[in-house]
C-alpha cells in the first residue's frame, strides 16, 4: 500500500518547491487543483483534464453524498473508477457549503436550514429539503466510501463578518471535531486498498490570536497535512495576507499546507510567497463559462465586440487546444451563439493557464527567482 508522503525540496524564502505522493501519482508543489465538485470538472472529459497537465482535482463530499450517493461510488470502485480519472482526487468534507446554506439568512425559513449542534451539524438539503445530519465520524466514513487519497477533517466555516465570540466557538467545536476525525480515521479502514490521507483545516475568521491557537492545535493533531480555511470569503487582501503571515511560523514544515478557495493569479503569488503549498477554486471554469480568459498580459473578455474579428489565438505562446487551433474570433462567435464548444475552449485554456502558471512558479523557486517572478507577473497581468 503506497504510502502519503511529502518531501520539502527547496524554499527561496518562505516559498516552498516540494512533492506530495499518493497511491494514485506524485504531485509537484506549490499546484493549483482543478475543481471537480460533483464528479466532473465543468464542460471537460477526464483526458481533458491530464492532458492540460492538473495532477489532481476535487471533490465535494456534500454534493457527493447528495448525489448519485457515496453508496453509489462505493458501488462503482471508488469515486476514481466512477469518473475514470487516475489521478489523484482531493474531497472537501463538506463543512463550507453545509455551513454556507445558513451564511446571510435573513428570514427564519433560511435559518432553519442549518442547525449546530455540539456532535455535528443538522441540514436540510438544497436539492429538495430532505433533512441531513453530518458528525465527524460520518463525513470520514462518506470519505472512505468515496476513495479519496486526501480527505478533510470536518469543520465549522465561520462567517467572515463573524464577532470573536462566535468565531471562537466554531473554532472550538472545529478542534473538538478534528480530534474525533482523526480517531474516526483510525478506526474505518480504507475500502480500495491504498491509503488516504487526511487534512485538519485551521479556522478563526480574521482574528490573529484565534488563528494562531488553531494552527498550533491542528498542527498537533495526527494529520498528513494542515489547510488554512474560512478565508477568501470577503475579507480584504491585506488582511488574507496578515493572517497567513501570522500562522506561518505554527505550521509544520514538514507536511503540505493548503490554502482553500484561492484562485486568482495574483492571490496565489501572495499565498506562495507565505508558504502555502496547495490552492483550489472554481474560479478559471467559471470565468471561462462567462466569456473571460486569463493571459500573461490580463484578462479578457471574449464577450466584447473587438474580438469578434481578431484572428489571433486567445494568447501567443500558449500551448493548449484552443489556442493551437482557434482564434479569438471564432471562439468569440460560439459564446455568443451560447454554443457549449465555446465555453469548453474558454475552460481548457484558463486551466491550462493555471498550469503554466504554476509551472512557472515552481521554476522561479527552483532558480531562486520568486520574488523577480512575482513582480514581473503581476506588473504585466495587472496591466
Amino acid at each position: 500500500m503506497q504510502k502519503f508522503k511529502f518531501e520539502l525540496k527547496k524554499e527561496d524564502g518562505k516559498a516552498r518547491l516540494g512533492k506530495i505522493t499518493t497511491a494514485h501519482g506524485e504531485i509537484e508543489t506549490p499546484v493549483f487543483m482543478p475543481v471537480g465538485t460533483r464528479a466532473s470538472v465543468k464542460t471537460l472529459a477526464p483526458n481533458e483534464v491530464e492532458e492540460i497537465g492538473a495532477k489532481i482535482i476535487l471533490g465535494n463530499t456534500y454534493h457527493l453524498y447528495l448525489r448519485p450517493g457515496t453508496k453509489v461510488i462505493q458501488k462503482s470502485g471508488g469515486l476514481h473508477k466512477f469518473m475514470k480519472w487516475d489521478g489523484p482526487i482531493l474531497t472537501d468534507s463538506g463543512g463550507f457549503q453545509v455551513f454556507s446554506l445558513g451564511f446571510g439568512a435573513k428570514d427564519q425559513t433560511s435559518k432553519k436550514l442549518v442547525k449546530i449542534k455540539e456532535d455535528g451539524v443538522e441540514f436540510r438539503s438544497h436539492l429538495d429539503g430532505s433533512k441531513h445530519f453530518f458528525t465527524p465520524k460520518s463525513v470520514i466514513q462518506m470519505q472512505k466510501e468515496i476513495g479519496a487519497d486526501i480527505m478533510m477533517a470536518f469543520d465549522e466555516c465561520a462567517p467572515a463578518d463573524a464577532d470573536k465570540d462566535y468565531a471562537r466557538d466554531a473554532m472550538a467545536r472545529t478542534h473538538r471535531w478534528a480530534r474525533e476525525c482523526v480517531e474516526a480515521n483510525k478506526k474505518v479502514k480504507p475500502l480500495y486498498g491504498y491509503e488516504q490521507a487526511l487534512f485538519g483545516i485551521i479556522q478563526g475568521v480574521t482574528y490573529k490570536d484565534l488563528r494562531v491557537e488553531s494552527a498550533k492545535f491542528i498542527s498537533n493533531l495526527d494529520f498528513d497535512g494542515v489547510a488554512i480555511g474560512g478565508l477568501a470569503v470577503g475579507e480584504p487582501e491585506k488582511v488574507r495576507n496578515e493572517i497567513l503571515e501570522t500562522v506561518e511560523p505554527h505550521l509544520p514544515k514538514d507536511k503540505p499546507r493548503y490554502l482553500m478557495g484561492v484562485g486568482f493569479p495574483q492571490d496565489i503569488l501572495n499565498a506562495v510567497e507565505r508558504g502555502v503549498d496547495m490552492f483550489d477554486c472554481v474560479l478559471p471554469t467559471r470565468l471561462g463559462r462567462n466569456g473571460t480568459v486569463w493571459t500573461y498580459r490580463g484578462k479578457l473578455n471574449l464577450m466584447n465586440s473587438p474580438f469578434i474579428n481578431d484572428l489571433n489565438p486567445i494568447e501567443k505562446g500558449c500551448d493548449c487546444y484552443a489556442c493551437q487551433n482557434f482564434t479569438r474570433s471564432y471562439i468569440a462567435h460560439l459564446l455568443r451563439e451560447s454554443e457549449i464548444l465555446g465555453i469548453r475552449l474558454t475552460s481548457l485554456h484558463n486551466l491550462r493557464f493555471m498550469m503554466r502558471f504554476m509551472e512557472d512558479i515552481r521554476n522561479s523557486i527552483q532558480e531562486n527567482k520568486f520574488k523577480t517572478f512575482k513582480k514581473d507577473f503581476i506588473k504585466k497581468f495587472e496591466r
